[in-house]
């Protein structure tokens, strides 16, 4: 091989790796913005959920919830728990798992919105009062360091 030809070659794997290493980094920053967009609707959420207010306004921040978490999966490709995450090895060790706490996650909004879409105050915030601790939480301790 002469010597140009390698030269072109290692610029050629350069060029790949450093296009994986901002793909990487793309989705991770897409995943952070994401979930802390899911944590302000949490908290958005949380004074209609306290005085048992109208629910009926939460309905926009539930859909894009239920938008978001119904691509959450894919926003974890292999290759993307390292560097600025928070991302537990234990997402692609125990993939299955993660989608499924996703799904649970998924099915609870559900009901949220149900809650939501009907006016029911008390409902929504039964829902509300689980869909932090039971399912949101549930998937940050197996699945997010601290």
């Amino acid at each position: 091989m002469t010597f140009r030809v390698w030269l072109a070659a290692l610029g050629i794997a350069a060029m790949a790796a450093s296009g994986a290493a901002y793909a990487q980094s793309t989705v991770i920053a897409e995943r952070r913005a994401g979930l802390k967009r899911m944590g302000e609707h949490m908290e958005a959420m949380k004074p209609i959920s306290d005085a048992r207010g109208d629910p009926r306004p939460a309905l926009a921040r539930i859909d894009d919830m239920i938008a978001w978490y119904t691509v959450l999966p894919s926003k974890f490709p292999p290759g993307s728990g390292t560097g600025d995450t928070k991302a537990l090895p234990a997402i692609w060790q125990e993939f299955p798992r993660f989608e499924q706490a996703n799904t649970a996650l998924l099915g609870q909004l559900a009901t949220l919105r149900a809650a939501a879409a009907a006016g029911d105050a008390a409902a929504f915030q039964t829902a509300y009062q689980a869909t932090g601790p039971q399912f949101c939480g549930g998937c940050h301790r197996p699945f997010r360091a601290r």
